[in-house]
Formats: structure tokens, sequence, C-alpha cells
């Protein structure tokens, strides 16, 4: 079911809710650039799991209006509105990729409404003590955070350029990552679903602009207006050893700095292997299943 949520300062939320409307809920937040499309798990599934997942265009995505100056902590306010316009007391939450960091933010700004949060092939913040936040990253995205940390006036043109592009041709974005996919990567992104339910994600994500992905990228060079040290909701942190999108390191950091954190890191896993696990994640934050640890 889609439904449009008006924020507290009156900005239209695109909403969409998949799964038995008495399932568990779960917040599912995407990745960047991504929309309330997912990928996620078919709604057949989701009944067989009993979850209801909430999946939400963050503020400039799809049909979502524009927050100028979107930090990291932004995302709360966003999800506790949702959240009581469904008449959601609690919930979990999962962020991938760039939806990690606001799953983390869930967790430590509204503890007294998220049961649990995981997030997968998360960033670490930007000036983390003693973590090298560019190191194993790929030159992409290197080139993109670099032009981001100088702000906003110099990220939106070359964003709002492949946005376009993405618009006439919503297979660019897997073609243009195609040289720095792992092997691993590559396995998931050839499944024919999975890539269609990429594509469709990507163009709705820049249907009426990039701003978005500046906003999304530009925030993850910003304080993220929280510290991942004072969170006590259970968390999960998943990541495949192989990433070079969000490097492995990232997460490792996160898991010496969130109190009671369960950490798993997949060996043979990537990026876009955050996919293949999204059901046990779910399982998890349901209470039904507990991941094992890995302290790699």
């Amino acid at each position: 079911m889609e439904r449009t949520v008006f924020a507290r300062d009156g900005r239209r939320l695109r909403v969409l809710t998949v799964g038995p409307r008495g399932g568990a809920p779960v917040f599912f937040l995407h990745g960047t650039p991504g929309s309330r499309l997912g990928p996620h798990p078919l709604p057949m599934r989701l009944h067989h799991l009993g979850v209801r997942l909430i999946a939400y265009d963050r503020p400039g995505y799809g049909g979502s209006d524009r927050l100028p100056g979107r930090q990291v902590r932004h995302v709360a306010a966003d999800v506790e509105t949702i959240a009581d316009e469904l008449g959601l007391d609690r919930f979990g939450v999962v962020g991938r990729s760039g939806g990690g960091p606001h799953a983390l933010a869930c967790a430590a700004l509204l503890p007294r409404r998220v049961r649990r949060a995981a997030a997968l092939v998360c960033l670490a913040p930007f000036r983390g003590e003693g973590l090298d936040w560019y190191e194993g990253m790929t030159g992409s995205n290197v080139r993109e955070y670099l032009v981001a940390e100088r702000g906003v006036g110099r990220l939106a043109p070359d964003l709002e350029a492949r946005a376009e592009q993405i618009r006439r041709d919503p297979g660019r974005m897997l073609r243009n990552l195609g040289p720095e996919l792992d092997q691993a990567d590559w396995r998931v992104v050839a499944d024919t679903s999975i890539r269609a339910g990429l594509k469709r994600a990507f163009a709705e994500a820049v249907r009426t602009s990039g701003g978005g992905w500046v906003d999304d990228v530009r925030s993850f060079t910003l304080d993220w207006g929280f510290d991942p040290e004072r969170i006590r909701v259970p968390i999960y942190l998943w990541h495949g050893a192989q990433d070079r999108f969000s490097p492995v390191g990232h997460t490792r950091w996160l898991a010496t700095r969130i109190p009671g954190a369960t950490l798993e890191i997949a060996p043979l896993a990537a990026h876009f292997s955050a996919m293949e696990v999204l059901v046990d994640v779910l399982r998890w934050i349901d209470g039904r299943a507990e991941p094992a640890a890995s302290a790699a």
C-alpha cells in the first residue's frame, strides 16, 4: 500500500507498506541512491515471515520533498512521524548501505520506540577517531566524497547529470558500476529479479531530481548529529569482507563503538550481498533468530 505522510514541517513523505497488516513492523531504509521500492523481499515472503515492511523515500528522493541542509539525524523525526501515522508504538529498523547510518540514527534518537536495528554494509562517521575513512574504497566513491567535502555546490552538478542519465536509461547506474564490482557482487546483480528491482529503485530515486542523492552523499561527510557510542538498542552489524563501496573497516569501527553490537563479517561476500541476507536479518529483528557473531 502506498500513501503520502506529511512531516512535522509540512514536507511530503512517500511511504510504501508491504506484508501483513498485523505483522511485526520493520522500517526498511534504502541505499544511496535509492527509494522505497527496494529491492526488498516479495510480499509473499513477508507474509510467510509475519513482517510488515515500511519503506519510504528519504527527503529529495522519489515522492518525498527535499529537506535543505539534511543531516543523518533528521531521519529519526520522519520515521517517528510515519510510525505515528500508522499507529505503531514499537518497531524494528534495518538500513542497507546508505540506509545504514540512518538506521543507527533511529536507534540512537528513538530508543523508546526502536526494538532492534540492523545496519548492513554501513558507512562509519566521516571523522571517526582512528578510522582511515577512504581506505579500501573504490575510486569512484572516493572521488564523489572528496567533492562532497567541498560542499553541495560542488557536488550537485555532477550528481544531477548522473541522475538525468538514469532517468533516460535506468540500467546506466549498474553499467557504470560494472568495472568496480567484485565477483561476489556480479553474482548478485546477475539475478534477473534483483537487477530489475535495482533498476526500478534507481529510476524512482531520481524521478524528479538528484536532490536526495546529493543530500545523502553530503550528509555522510558531515557530523551525523548523534554519537554511535550512546546507542543502547540491540544492534546487528553485517558486512561483506570484499566490499569496496562501503569498506568493511567502517563496520569493524562501528562494532568497537556501539555497546553490545553483534558483528558478522561474511568473508566471501561484498556490497550487494547484503540483499541476500535481508530475510535472515528480518528474523533477527523480530527476535526469532540470532546470527553468528564474528570478531573478524
